[in-house]
């Protein structure tokens, strides 16, 4: 038996190269599926987690196999997610900027909510928008989420220069309603939310905005400096 398995090692040396690998890769399969699971479920994957530590090509094979073998759902290209999952309701997805925020981290770029998403967040809307749209100074791109769609769309550096997360929403959300429209209960409700924000940044992100939005800002600040 010895001397047949040399025997197949020496005639055949690319498959025996090619188990080689096999054996490689689901070695490195499973300590990525180990170390995703110290994590809780629920959290998003990227191959950028695991390529220092594991190479690009390794990685990339092993998270195709985990997918492939249910650990793993694929939200989009180079995105993955741990599923928690319900009985009734399947996969827990994260919500929209969870999702939008890791790719952004991941290709390094800035991002913005705008129009719905922004007026939701500051509380001024309960309707949750299919459609997100995303300013950015990365690439533009829509990538789809099951039924949900991410719009990133490309920015000048004066709308993704705001400091303060709290202020720079509430710009979006403003500009969203229009100086026409935007109601003295709406302003309320976005003052109470930027009295959350550091004074200095509500300061720098005023003078980002339109006039009509920097007078709302500037109205705060006096109530700060009384």
């Amino acid at each position: 038996m010895k001397n047949f398995v040399g025997f197949f090692i020496l005639k055949c040396p690319k498959k025996s190269i090619f188990l080689g690998q096999i054996k490689t890769v689901k070695s490195v399969k499973e300590k990525i599926k180990s170390d995703i699971q110290l994590g809780n479920k629920g959290k998003i994957v990227l191959p950028s987690d695991f390529e220092i530590k594991y190479g690009v090509e390794n990685t990339k094979k092993s998270l195709l196999r985990l997918t492939n073998e249910g650990f793993l759902e694929r939200l989009a290209r180079g995105i993955y997610l741990y599923p928690e999952r319900d009985e009734l309701l399947g996969v827990l997805y994260p919500d929209i900027e969870t999702i939008a925020e890791e790719i952004a981290l991941r290709d390094n770029a800035r991002i913005i909510p705008t129009g719905l998403q922004a007026l939701n967040l500051l509380g001024l809307s309960t309707q949750v928008p299919l459609n997100v749209v995303f300013l950015t100074d990365g690439s533009p791109r829509t990538i789809k989420i099951g039924k949900r769609k991410i719009k990133f769309k490309k920015a000048s550096p004066k709308n993704l220069a705001a400091k303060g997360r709290l202020s720079g929403l509430a710009i979006q959300a403003l500009k969203e309603i229009g100086k026409e429209k935007v109601t003295k209960e709406e302003i309320a409700k976005i003052k109470e939310q930027l009295k959350k924000e550091e004074p200095e940044l509500l300061y720098h992100d005023m003078k980002l905005a339109p006039s009509w939005i920097a007078n709302i800002f500037g109205d705060l600040l006096m109530y700060y400096y009384e």
